[in-house]
């Protein structure tokens, strides 16, 4: 038994590891919180995976992108992460995708995490997946706070937890790296507060691949990692969403 690579994960009962892994994934991000996800979801077991990210690493990625490594920086960051990938697990199809998320024409996927740094991306990849009726996992980070919110078809999405203040700051980048695009000052980044938030967003996307979506936490999760906690906060369907036109609640 010990030579199945995937032998503890299936003793766990409700994990469906052959539908787990013929799931096609969307990695929207190849920064600190793509690594992560990527990294945990070849280990448990996704093998179909897309990556889109149009920048490339930096030296300050070094210190919480476990896929990156020195001598790196330059290179395109899907394309890293694409290979590091396949180390980890031989038998995954790991495709980097070089461009914006905004300019993606297919979305012939069952699933879709977002691991993005700008509100605007994170808008465009979210009402792509509530069109197409995909599965949207998405995840932020901010020093050493961070949320995870599962986005399913019918249900409220992030335009439905938005406010004016994210609008005022659509179109600005929040990056903690890279000099060839336009960025507000650069925020924290922490590497634990990534590997949480990283881990929560694959965690989920392992029940929603295994059909098992009831077990999925319904609203935002925020982590805090100062104080140790992690709560979650129910959320309804904006009626105002223009996401959801036929899905009042």
């Amino acid at each position: 038994m010990d030579s199945d690579r995937f032998d503890r994960m299936r003793r766990i009962g409700w994990l469906d590891m052959d539908r787990i892994s013929r799931s096609r994934c969307l990695v929207a991000g190849a920064g600190a919180l793509g690594n992560e996800t990527v990294k945990c979801m070849v280990l448990a077991g996704f093998r179909m995976i897309d990556v889109v990210d149009m920048d490339r690493v930096a030296g300050s990625n070094l210190s919480r992108c476990v896929l990156f490594r020195d001598g790196d920086e330059g290179c395109r960051k899907s394309e890293v992460l694409a290979r590091r990938a396949k180390d980890l697990y031989p038998d995954a199809e790991v495709r980097p995708i070089n461009s914006k998320v905004q300019d993606l024409t297919e979305w012939d996927y069952d699933l879709v995490l977002g691991c993005l740094d700008n509100f605007s991306a994170r808008m465009h990849v979210n009402s792509h997946a509530v069109y197409h009726g995909l599965p949207y996992v998405d995840g932020a980070t901010d020093g050493m706070t961070g949320k995870v919110q599962v986005v399913l078809p019918r249900g409220p999405c992030l335009q439905c937890a938005s406010n004016g203040s994210h609008a005022r700051t659509a179109d600005l980048r929040f990056s903690c790296t890279g000099d060839s695009h336009v960025f507000v000052p650069r925020m924290a980044a922490e590497i634990t507060t990534t590997s949480v938030i990283a881990a929560v967003q694959v965690r989920e996307a392992e029940k929603i691949a295994s059909g098992r979506t009831d077990l999925c936490a319904g609203g935002i999760t925020y982590y805090n990692g100062e104080d140790g906690t992690m709560d979650t906060v129910g959320l309804d369907i904006d009626p105002d969403c223009p996401n959801h036109p036929g899905d009042r609640q």
